[in-house]
């Protein structure tokens, strides 16, 4: 059964730190003028791949709770930094992994490629079993933080979303994955996941959506936790399109009413 999460288009959105204009130009100014600690880590793969890393860290008195930010088709961008800050904000540390590191020209990673047509023909290109590895990497790396609880969520936008649900099924010692519009794993697979997994999907997105009944009934049969949530009148990619300048009034509720269910299911782990 589908889950529908019924939108009130008048709300104030306001509160949500990072709606307003999100062109390449302002996610850059409010990424330098943010007060957080941000960096850049390179971290090592058992097979000695080098996967290039940003880490925020909130301003918290205790521990605080791991979310891995699996990035889009697009690569490691701005974005995902920028949405990185704004869950440091929440109290999260926030990590990033460029999957692509060491993939592009000269043994870089998404930068280093000439256009977002290269990115993504790499992206495509990535081998399951690297990525399972760079994750494996990274969620250790995450663990062994001074700074960190003991829980560790994944989360992904679109590719990152597939890669989310994947990974899921690869580790059990994830505490959630949370599926941005993002491809299901198999059915087959479903049963193999322990970790909850909460999707959120736009209205307007079948090519995502149309698996989302049969993997609802493939976890329940196995007991396993799957909570999908469709936002109404938004497509895909609904959370960048919301937070962008010149959305609609209904990307800007759907980008509110995602992002305070995932904090309020962060906060709940």
């Amino acid at each position: 059964m589908q889950i529908y999460q019924t939108l009130t288009l008048g709300i104030i959105v306001t509160g949500l730190l990072f709606i307003g204009n999100a062109g390449a130009d302002s996610i850059k100014s409010q990424l330098e003028a943010s007060p957080r600690h941000g960096e850049w880590m390179k971290v090592t793969t058992a097979d000695a791949r080098t996967v290039n890393t940003f880490v925020v860290y909130p301003e918290v008195k205790e521990p605080a709770t791991v979310i891995i930010v699996i990035h889009e088709i697009f690569g490691l961008t701005d974005w995902i930094r920028l949405v990185a800050d704004r869950l440091a904000v929440e109290g999260f540390v926030a990590i990033c992994p460029d999957l692509l590191s060491g993939m592009g020209p000269n043994g870089g990673g998404t930068e280093s490629f000439d256009s977002g047509d290269a990115v993504r023909r790499a992206i495509r290109e990535l081998s399951p079993a690297q990525v399972a590895s760079d994750l494996d990497t990274i969620q250790k790396y995450a663990r062994g933080l001074p700074s960190t609880n003991e829980k560790v969520a994944v989360s992904g936008f679109c590719w990152g979303g597939g890669q989310t649900f994947s990974y899921a099924v690869h580790s059990d010692t994830i505490a959630a994955g949370f599926v941005f519009y993002g491809r299901a794993a198999p059915i087959e697979d479903v049963p193999k996941i322990s970790a909850p997994i909460y999707g959120f999907y736009g209205e307007s997105d079948n090519r995502i959506n149309a698996t989302i009944d049969a993997t609802k009934a493939a976890a329940d049969a196995a007991n396993i936790t799957y909570e999908p949530v469709i936002y109404e009148g938004v497509g895909h990619a609904f959370l960048r399109r919301g937070m962008a300048e010149d959305a609609n009034k209904s990307q800007k509720a759907a980008t509110k009413a995602a992002w305070d269910r995932w904090v309020s299911l962060l906060q709940g782990l």
